[in-house]
């Protein structure tokens, strides 16, 4: 599939809403970070050496012996994506957004399920990624693993024997592994019991971001948690320690889920329905209010207090809802006011045939 229909699509595989607790857990993430020998890190690089960067995955893609691993990728230049199509790549969560910057040098590749992605030259020369729904990261590791290893059979990799994989930021040194899940945690937040929880993270080696990683928002009760230390441990026991923490977080949502309904179930009961009769007949909805519904709705249907609503519909309205994908669909930019009233038609048209 062309990268040009995944920018046209808003549905991801991540937002399937399948796999081990995925009432909490919307998705799992691997990358990893990989430089190639010889070559400055990126930021130090002139375009024939970025040109260089390229050139080289375009061999290691086209190689035979590796194609089985490495499956149906397309590599496009970032340049030929218009600034809407690079954001929606954002939303998605296939790339960055500090990959956003300076497209000309940029390139991305996509598999065509858009499980995997690989942005180049962006704070690395390689950045590898393998994103699935649910909680899922030993399987998102093994892919990563697989096409990690299928690359290496053309390229050369910066590494030391002692440090590990050299990167352009020290605090990726050694496996060069981020991996992550995005947690929905809303009972948390309301029983005012999040901030103790993620405090704790960090004793643990784990950081928290928001909705689209380092400096954004905890949009819609969403968080990211992933590793901090990279050097002087193996994957495994990177993606280990992650999986035991998120399943501690999992089952603090969860009775805290128990709590809030016990305390008040008239008051959780109140907030879901307000939230999805404001989904479902608003005719002006901001971006903020309409991820504060969708959380409120999801957390609804977890509960079992909504039925017939699929939660991979709220995964994949995250994305449908953003200014970049409503002005895809509408043709042309729009002005704030005009993408909140087109937001509340869109949404109202999704949830037309949902119970009243």
């Amino acid at each position: 599939m062309a990268i040009k229909e995944i920018v046209n699509r808003s549905h991801s595989h991540w937002m399937d809403a399948e796999g081990a607790d995925s009432d909490i857990v919307i998705s799992s993430r691997v990358r990893v970070a990989r430089n190639l020998a010889g070559i400055p890190f990126p930021h130090l690089l002139n375009k024939e050496k970025s040109n260089e960067v390229i050139h080289a995955l375009r061999l290691a893609l086209k190689n035979q012996e590796a194609a089985d691993v490495l499956g149906n990728l397309e590599l496009c230049e970032l340049s030929e994506l218009t600034p809407l199509e690079r954001q929606i790549l954002v939303d998605k969560h296939l790339i960055s957004p500090d990959f956003l910057n300076k497209p000309e040098a940029r390139t991305v590749v996509l598999r065509d399920d858009e499980v995997v992605s690989i942005m180049v030259n962006e704070e690395d020369h390689l950045r590898i990624q393998c994103l699935l729904p649910g909680l899922a990261l030993m399987e998102a590791w093994n892919i990563i693993d697989k096409i990690d290893d299928g690359l290496e059979k053309t390229l050369d990799y910066a590494f030391c024997e002692k440090l590990g994989y050299l990167t352009s930021c020290p605090t990726n040194v050694g496996t060069g592994m981020r991996a992550s899940v995005m947690l929905h945690l809303p009972a948390l937040k309301l029983t005012k019991q999040l901030y103790g929880v993620l405090n704790a993270l960090g004793k643990l080696g784990l950081t928290v971001r928001g909705l689209y990683g380092e400096g954004t928002e905890a949009l819609g009760d969403l968080y990211q948690i992933s590793n901090q230390i990279t050097l002087g441990q193996s994957e495994e026991d990177i993606t280990n320690n992650l999986i035991s923490s998120t399943r501690q977080i999992i089952a603090q949502e969860r009775a805290a889920r128990q709590v809030l309904y016990q305390k008040g179930a008239q008051a959780v009961e109140d907030r879901v329905y307000r939230a999805y009769g404001t989904l479902k007949y608003a005719r002006i909805l901001t971006s903020e209010e309409a991820m504060r519904h969708i959380s409120d709705l999801r957390l609804g249907v977890a509960m079992k207090i909504i039925p017939g609503i699929r939660v991979s519909l709220l995964n994949e309205l995250m994305v449908k809802i953003r200014p970049a994908f409503l002005s895809k669909i509408f043709g042309r930019e729009m002005t704030p006011p005009e993408r909140d009233v087109y937001r509340a038609g869109l949404v109202r048209k999704e949830f037309a045939g949902l119970p009243c």
